[in-house]
């Protein structure tokens, strides 16, 4: 074989390679060993899928629906680029036997377009808006490899790690931001045997490089915000953009923006007073003062009294994990978590919005027990000192490492004179 990412060698015959990756499928689910003619590619992918735990009849889970999946669809990089995909795409699925679908970074299905009858037949599998097909929710698959190692691949037939997905074959391969280099997700056909041709797997490859040309060219317009932005996740000074300019506010005034952005309708000087300040000393006309100087950096069309209240819609990424998590999408709440809200704050109301939001995220993770969503909290900053995540992990990926890790928690709860369940 000439090319390791293509999935069948010149002259070879698929149905007689059906049979034989069947056979080394059902070795490998039984003893984990990998037995010829699996790709490297393919062996590799197989043992991580059996690491994270899935399972051969393992089914893709839906996280993203409705009013979610649309507002993370509009949002998405790769939106803008989606009628050229179709362009590009359209007239091979159109043959009835092949569908398009665009997934995210994490692995998750955004668009799956094509023939009526091949998307009910897809569907069967989940392979539909909002499903999570990424190596570590269902194994080997073109979509989630791709976006796994970076680089375009192939799967056919038995080669995909569920069965139920191993009537079909899939090309796909990578997009990448063209500014950072960051993956934004993978394009993606799917359909019958005949897709495992080198030409197919060259063909998503270039459509995937027109997307990033495309992504270059529409890098260089500023778009236009309407509506305020605020940051406020994993840093004590919020940012701001409204009116085409972004400002970093004092912590003073990323708690005031914070609290009025909650409140659309307005607060009045008495509740953000006892919002803003533990000490009950404080005076209104401290709290005066403050709005004055926040009025000064913000500007007058801004910010308005009686009651005190932000004159323009603000989209924060707060909001944005809040959503998510109501709609059971864990995993897009997770990726916009960028940390807990003003992490240097004290002021209770903003306090209170912290814990919940953080008792939240992780509330779900421990319940959803993915291994991948639980080890990049524990991991990160905020979670590397979070016992019930670190058992919760132990469980679903009791590596040496995660279990060295939990033990340590536990001892320096002991040493602490906390007390460990």
């Amino acid at each position: 074989m000439t090319d390791p990412w293509v999935a069948l060698e010149p002259g070879a015959d698929p149905v007689e390679r059906v049979r034989t990756l069947r056979r080394a499928h059902e070795t490998f689910t039984a003893a984990g060993t990998v037995a010829r003619p699996v790709r490297p590619v393919v062996a590799d992918s197989w043992r991580r899928s059996a690491r994270a735990g899935v399972g051969p009849d393992r089914t893709a889970d839906v996280e993203l629906t409705d009013g979610v999946l649309g507002e993370y669809r509009a949002k998405h990089p790769l939106a803008p680029v989606m009628p050229l995909l179709r362009e590009l795409v359209g007239p091979f699925a159109a043959d009835g036997a092949h569908l398009l679908a665009v997934c995210d970074a994490h692995g998750r299905l955004l668009w799956v377009e094509g023939d009526g009858a091949t998307l009910r037949r897809a569907g069967r599998m989940n392979f539909v808006p909002g499903a999570r097909w990424a190596e570590s929710a269902v194994g080997t698959n073109a979509p989630g490899t791709a976006v796994a190692v970076g680089r375009p691949v192939q799967v056919f037939a038995a080669e995909h790690f569920t069965r139920q997905a191993q009537p079909w074959t899939c090309a796909a391969a990578p997009v990448h931001d063209p500014r950072t280099g960051r993956v934004l997700g993978a394009v993606d056909v799917t359909g019958g045997n005949a897709l495992a041709h080198p030409h197919s797997l060259g063909f998503v490859q270039a459509v995937a490089r027109a997307a990033e040309s495309q992504l270059a060219l529409i890098a260089r317009e500023r778009p236009v915000v309407e509506a305020a932005e605020l940051t406020v996740l994993g840093r004590d000074e919020a940012l701001l953009t409204a009116g085409g300019r972004t400002v970093r506010l004092s912590r003073r005034h990323s708690e005031i923006v914070v609290l009025l952005a909650r409140h659309p309708e307005g607060l009045t000087g008495d509740g953000l007073l006892c919002a803003l300040y533990e000490d009950e000393s404080v005076t209104p006309v401290t709290l005066r003062a403050e709005l004055a100087r926040l009025r000064g950096v913000l500007g007058p069309d801004l910010l308005a009294s009686r009651p005190y209240r932000l004159t323009v819609p603000v989209e924060s990424d707060l909001a944005v994990v809040e959503r998510r998590l109501a709609a059971g999408a864990v995993t897009a709440a997770l990726a916009a978590y960028a940390g807990p809200l003003l992490p240097g704050s004290r002021a209770p109301a903003v306090t209170r919005l912290r814990r919940q939001l953080a008792d939240g995220v992780r509330a779900a993770l421990i319940a959803g027990q993915d291994p991948d969503l639980l080890t990049d909290w524990a991991h990160a900053p905020w979670g590397e000192d979070d016992l019930e995540v670190w058992r919760a992990l132990a469980v679903v990926r009791p590596t040496a490492s995660v279990r060295a890790r939990l033990s340590a928690l536990e001892e320096e709860l002991v040493g602490t004179g906390g007390w460990v369940r």
